[in-house]
C-alpha cells in the first residue's frame, strides 16, 4: 500500500505541515503501508527542507526504514517502511 501527502494546500502554516506529516506517518504504520510519497513542491525548496528536518528527528526516524528523493523531480519525496 502507497500513502500521498501533498503539502501545497498548507506550504506556508508550520503547525499544520507538522500535523500533517505525523498524522500520515502514523497512517502508514497503522494500514502497514510500505511507501508514503510526500510531495513538498519545487519551489525555493524551504518546504523540503523542513519535511527532511522533521523526518531527522530522533522519535520520527525511529518509524521509518528509508527516505528517497525522486532524481526525476526534486519536488517529491518517498518514505519507506518496514512492518514487522
Amino acid at each position: 500500500m502507497k500513502l500521498k501527502l501533498d503539502l501545497h494546500p498548507i506550504f506556508n502554516r508550520s503547525e499544520e505541515i507538522d500535523r500533517a506529516l505525523r498524522g500520515i506517518i502514523d497512517e502508514a504504520i497503522r494500514k502497514k503501508a510500505t511507501e508514503v510519497e510526500i510531495i513538498p513542491g519545487k519551489g525555493s525548496g524551504q518546504l523540503k527542507k523542513k519535511v527532511l528536518r522533521f523526518l531527522e528527528q530522533k522519535e520520527i526516524k525511529a518509524l521509518y526504514h528509508r527516505i528517497d528523493k525522486d532524481s526525476k523531480n526534486h519536488g517529491r519525496l518517498f518514505v519507506y517502511f518496514r512492518h514487522r
